[in-house]
């Protein structure tokens, strides 16, 4: 399930000053570590001489910093350009593709500065290149690590600017309203299993050349290139969501090349886990936050009217739903326009508030407000195909990275098992993730995620409800990665936590970006300011 907003999701899982100019700098480029040469199965070896040669290769090019194109909408002191990078990394003199970086310098002083920071939203299939515009935007939270760091967004492979890939037409992809994720018959379960088959044929036929190549090793392999490129011997990186994967990885791969890691809302690194049991268990995770919701609109019923008990508002959500099922609201707000919806809320805190003023509006009478809200726009056709792409990013990265079940009838009985308790997100999840079971392309073997030499100690920053990325993500990551601090965020739930504002932990995240300090053992702070009405 991918880590984006309601309006991009197909059925149910979804942020300059002169600089030195990247050349080929004594120790710009490390060797590939031991632990990137030793696993020598899948051409392993090969991808990293692959990746060692294309670093050099980028250090000695760097990037050639202009003014953002007018339609990036990065105004300056934003700057844009590009990175190299071989689409196969076993053939680093082969076909090469170009990634988009932007950047901002450090607001501090010359002597303040430590380098570039670099950041992935997550997704998979997120653009990072509006990090930058958090300078810009003078956002509080990051001004202090901004005096030190230059701030280094990109387009992953296949996102956005960065090649992208597709897997249907963007128009026909956003068309509303589609099935009701949850079967009725085994008709239903027939219907949705041809369009996951379809969806996969299409990723075949619009982007075979790059599917087998889109994994998170190879984004992992980019982001060392990116580095090079920009004449950093070491890597600072911030990665949340399914960046927290990324940088896993890439601290697996190029443990040496290391020098600050905070990931925040850990997706759990277990081969066992990527992807197929990773999903399932975001369906459970999710179901507890939907019901935290619940309670918090059910206490504040004097606002919104929806019921003062957590009962009374699932009720008037079953409602809701029974009725857009039968006739879709305004035409196009089905069950599954209105899941892709709601599923903000138990994602992110911020969106508590705005949902449940939608669903209040609803209740007493303004059905347009919610067909507003939950329909697509099918005139924004530049947001209808970021909307494709970064599904079908998401598709692709999912189902070649790990194999997955190719047997209905496991996917129907685990599914079928779990929506009983967990009915919120369980199907529409399901529906999704099944291209992978029919996936075109060969599937990889997960990285085995682990300590390597030289690498120092990572950040880890969790909350303790969040329902995209489970919690036990957080510790399993934890213990794999040795030296690594663990912050907990308790009685919280809000996907994506450095971006808030809570002092325990921005103070914490501050001082290890900044001095590389973190505390003797493991921290648990108290939650951020629960939304007002």
């Amino acid at each position: 399930m991918r880590d984006s907003g309601p309006k991009r999701r197909a059925a149910a899982l979804g942020s300059a000053g002169v600089l030195v100019t990247a050349t080929l700098i004594a120790g710009a480029v490390a060797a590939p570590t031991a632990s990137a040469t030793a696993d020598t199965h899948h051409g392993k070896d090969r991808e990293a001489r692959g990746v060692a040669i294309a670093a050099a290769r980028a250090a000695e090019t760097g990037i050639d910093w202009q003014d953002c194109p007018a339609d990036w909408n990065l105004a300056k002191p934003i700057q844009c350009g590009w990175v190299s990078v071989p689409m196969d990394y076993a053939k680093p003199y082969g076909k090469q593709i170009k990634l988009a970086v932007d950047r901002i310098g450090n607001t501090g002083t010359k002597g303040e500065r430590q380098g570039a920071l670099l950041y992935n939203p997550g997704g998979p299939g997120g653009s990072g290149l509006r990090f930058p515009a958090r300078v810009t935007a003078k956002n509080p939270v990051w001004a202090n690590v901004a005096t030190a760091y230059d701030f280094v967004g990109f387009d992953p492979r296949g996102v956005g600017k960065s090649a992208p890939i597709s897997c249907a037409d963007p128009q026909e992809f956003v068309k509303a309203p589609k099935m009701d994720p949850v079967p009725r018959s085994e008709a239903d379960k027939r219907a949705q299993r041809k369009l996951a088959r379809e969806y996969a044929e299409g990723c075949h036929e619009r982007s075979g050349e790059m599917l087998p190549h889109m994994t998170t090793p190879n984004t992992a392999r980019d982001l060392d290139v990116i580095r090079a490129a920009l004449g950093e011997r070491k890597l600072n990186f911030l990665g949340v969501s399914y960046g927290t994967y990324l940088g896993a990885v890439y601290a697996t791969l190029f443990p040496g090349h290391v020098r600050r890691m905070v990931v925040d809302s850990v997706v759990n690194p277990s081969r066992e886990k990527i992807w197929y049991q990773a999903n399932l268990d975001q369906d459970v995770a999710f179901e507890g936050r939907w019901k935290d919701w619940q309670d918090w609109v059910a206490k504040n019923d004097a606002t919104y009217h929806l019921g003062d008990t957590r009962a009374e508002v699932q009720e008037r959500w079953l409602e809701l739903r029974a009725t857009a099922e039968k006739n879709p609201l305004g035409g196009v707000v089905g069950p599954a326009e209105l899941i892709s919806f709601f599923q903000s809320a138990p994602y992110y805190d911020s969106a508590w508030a705005p949902t449940a003023a939608v669903f209040s509006r609803y209740v007493a009478g303004d059905t347009q407000a919610l067909v507003d809200a939950a329909a697509p726009d099918l005139s924004d056709t530049a947001g209808n195909a970021a909307s494709e792409n970064g599904n079908a990013v998401y598709t692709a990265v999912e189902c070649t990275d790990a194999k997955w079940p190719t047997s209905w009838r496991k996917w129907d009985r685990d599914n079928t098992r779990l929506h009983r308790d967990h009915p919120f997100m369980t199907w529409a999840n399901a529906w999704m993730n099944l291209p992978c079971a029919t996936w075109p392309v060969k599937q990889r073997t997960p990285v085995d995620v682990k300590s390597g030499k030289g690498l120092p100690p990572v950040l880890i920053v969790q909350s303790e409800r969040d329902a995209a990325t489970p919690y036990t993500g957080a510790v399993e990551l934890h213990q794999r990665l040795r030296g690594s601090r663990l912050i907990t965020e308790r009685d919280a739930g809000s996907h994506g936590v450095t971006g808030l504002v809570n002092s325990c932990v921005n103070d914490r995240v501050d001082t290890y970006l900044l001095t590389g300090g973190l505390d003797r053992s493991d921290v648990t702070c108290a939650p951020h300011a629960t939304p007002k009405p």
